[in-house]
């Protein structure tokens, strides 16, 4: 299977690549007043709104750093009702891709509550990388208010 690798406050983390629609570079986004934490704003993608999640601030409490290897990787999301949404998700360092079978990922032996995106860790010769389910980013409240009032695609 093939990953996209990336990184958040210096650690390592994949998403299938199946599950990205496009990446692309950092853009300005249009910020959102009162938005959930971690909720960085919007952008135009095709002429499509779409939101993006800063999964620094997310995880670390520390927004993304603009890097030039800073990006807004495009993923389709279901929403609750069950339609597919395009959701931005804004990491660091999205430039490395990895091939690997998912058995060598493993259970992690934590479970976090608060991030049931968090899944099993790859152990390799420069550390962990651990699987991202970006399905399971946002919790039911947050994507509810992130999706409100936009189109379904």
């Amino acid at each position: 299977m093939l990953f996209l690798v990336f990184q958040v406050g210096g650690e390592r983390y994949a998403l299938e690549a199946s599950k990205v629609v496009e990446v692309v570079p950092f853009v300005t986004l249009r910020r959102l007043p009162q938005a959930p934490r971690g909720v960085a704003g919007l952008f135009s993608y095709h002429g499509r709104p779409v939101p993006v999640v800063d999964l620094s601030e997310w995880l670390t409490g520390q927004p993304a750093r603009e890097q030039l290897s800073t990006r807004i990787l495009v993923v389709n999301y279901q929403d609750g009702g069950g339609a597919e949404r395009l959701l931005g998700i804004l990491a660091e360092r999205a430039t490395e891709m990895l091939h690997k079978d998912p058995e060598a990922f493993r259970d992690a032996g934590v479970k976090v509550p608060a991030a049931p995106s968090l899944g099993p860790v790859l152990l390799d010769e420069r550390g962990s990388i651990q699987w991202l389910d970006h399905q399971s980013l946002l919790p039911a409240g947050v994507a509810g208010q992130v999706f409100q009032d936009l189109p379904s695609p």
